[in-house]
């Protein structure tokens, strides 16, 4: 299995043998339960549809939705993710995957949605360095010239400028796995996870790590 479902519970820090200090965002990896399989012959492509089990299941599902999960012989989930399998794997819907699928010392990314930060300026959301800041300058946090006047006449496509910034998705690549609690369902990986608290985040075993 590639990977699991989870959410992001928030960060702390734990301490190694030798007294370091190590920063760590807590993931509460699954349970997860298999709704669906997918095979080269029938499909193109090996994978299976998982599902992440919450103590408060969807109370409204639409008829399509609820046909598809009575036919893994399951109950209502609100997120579902694919992941990729080997070709030797034997996953039958109605089985459950979780954190243990991981060990410790392993390499994971992370995808999840990052915070929204609305409309933001060039200095914020790109990080230019702005003008300066003494009095009578009037040119603090602008963008500066983005075309000429006579050629081109105009602003290129692409430009960078203020704008929406945040609420996108992100992959953290090359997560170490400090530790796992697979009795609480919990995984400890190094660095921080794209996410605010309680947000969902889909780990997956690192393609470069």
């Amino acid at each position: 299995m590639e990977g699991i479902l989870g959410r992001k519970l928030g960060m702390t820090q734990i301490f190694t043998a030798d007294g370091a200090t190590v920063p760590v965002t807590v993931v509460e990896a699954g349970p997860c339960v298999v709704i669906l399989r997918r095979t080269m012959e029938k499909d193109g492509y090996d994978a299976v549809q998982v599902g992440l089990v919450e103590a408060k299941p969807p109370r409204k599902v639409t008829k399509p939705q609820q046909g598809h999960f009575k036919k893994a012989d399951v109950t209502p989930m609100r997120r579902l993710a694919e992941f990729a399998t080997e070709p030797g794997e034997t996953w039958s819907p109605g089985d459950q995957v979780k954190v243990s699928i991981f060990q410790e010392q392993e390499w994971v990314d992370a995808v999840g949605v990052s915070k929204g930060k609305g409309y933001q300026g060039v200095v914020r959301r790109h990080g230019f360095a702005g003008g300066r800041s003494s009095h009578g300058s009037m040119f603090h946090r602008a963008p500066g010239s983005i075309g000429g006047s006579s050629y081109p006449s105009r602003v290129f496509p692409g430009m960078r400028a203020g704008g929406r910034m945040g609420g996108a998705r992100i992959t953290a690549k090359n997560l170490l796995v400090v530790k796992v609690d697979e009795e609480k369902n919990l995984i400890y990986l190094r660095g921080a996870v794209p996410g605010a608290r309680n947000a969902y985040v889909a780990l997956k075993r690192a393609k470069r790590g």
